[in-house]
């Protein structure tokens, strides 16, 4: 089955719907780590989870697991790949703020970019490169990374180890993108999928059985945070892998930067966290360089 091209518009409709998602699970995550769980447990339990639903669709639709060896291959590198990104970002995301963690990972897609143009040759448009240069100047104003004082080296000091974290997952993430789109671009999104996640699964449950290093949620909000945020990555991730090869990952992943802006708006609704007006500025900044990169041309 080869995926067939979607409109443009409703391509960027649905990434921003994606990167909202992507931003609860986040939010989630942080909940569940407060409340007893870890890293481990929660990219062991959102693989799984994501993994065995996809199974359910396959199962459901009739689609064969049959694969040749070569792309089973190719999953489980791509599939080590996500899983170093999983655990990179939520390593940053329990030790800063969410969405200072997630600031740091939105360098993706310009790592996507150059990976992509240095590989293969693909180069991304003028307006595709101005627009992540304009979100990221957006994204800097909105999460407000000089601090109140102004001091950046001191700033860093506090949230350094996090934003390497994060760095580590975007490099991780980009290099997974790109080898999605041009290894397992023909296969069917479901399949592609469950392969990726299935792989994640087996490696977290292995690595923390064998490290013993797995905590669960000590209360009720940690076991709901912990489903939820396994709820949203399995929904967020399969809907990627279905989507952006169809778009095309190198003018289209930058419509996933609105993921901290999510995260800003959320915060807001759920912790009652106050957003100071030059952060408000950013959000502008970041949806008006989003819509202006839509407008443009396949």
């Amino acid at each position: 089955m080869t995926d067939q091209p979607i409109p443009r518009w409703l391509g960027i409709v649905l990434l921003l719907a994606i990167a909202t998602l992507f931003g609860s699970n986040h939010v989630a995550a942080r909940v569940a780590f407060d409340h007893g769980s870890n890293v481990t447990t929660a990219v062991a339990f959102r693989s799984a989870g994501t993994a065995l639903f996809v199974l359910g669709l396959l199962f459901f639709n009739g689609i064969s697991l049959k694969i040749p060896g070569k792309t089973f291959a190719h999953s489980v590198l791509i599939g080590l790949l996500i899983a170093v990104q999983s655990y990179c970002l939520y390593s940053a995301v329990a030790l800063i703020p969410v969405a200072l963690a997630l600031l740091a990972f939105q360098t993706f897609p310009m790592l996507l970019a150059l990976i992509s143009w240095l590989a293969s040759g693909e180069r991304p448009t003028r307006r595709v490169l101005y627009a992540m240069l304009v979100v990221l100047c957006g994204l800097a104003l909105a999460l407000d990374v000089w601090g109140k004082s102004g001091d950046i080296a001191g700033r860093w000091s506090e949230v350094g180890a996090g934003v390497l974290w994060a760095s580590g997952a975007s490099i991780s993430f980009a290099t997974a993108l790109f080898l999605i789109t041009r290894w397992l671009g023909k296969v069917d999104g479901r399949l592609r999928s469950f392969l990726v996640m299935s792989v994640v699964a087996v490696i977290t449950l292995a690595a923390g059985t064998l490290t013993q290093s797995f905590a669960l949620p000590a209360d009720g909000v940690g076991w709901i945070a912990l489903a939820l945020l396994t709820l949203f990555y399995g929904t967020a991730i399969t809907s990627t892998f279905v989507l952006l090869p169809r778009l095309g990952a190198v003018n289209n992943a930058a419509v996933l930067n609105f993921e901290p802006i999510a995260v800003l708006g959320l915060a807001w609704l759920t912790l009652g966290q106050v957003v100071a007006p030059l952060q408000i500025v950013g959000v502008f900044v970041v949806v008006g360089a989003i819509a202006w990169m839509g407008a443009g041309k396949r």
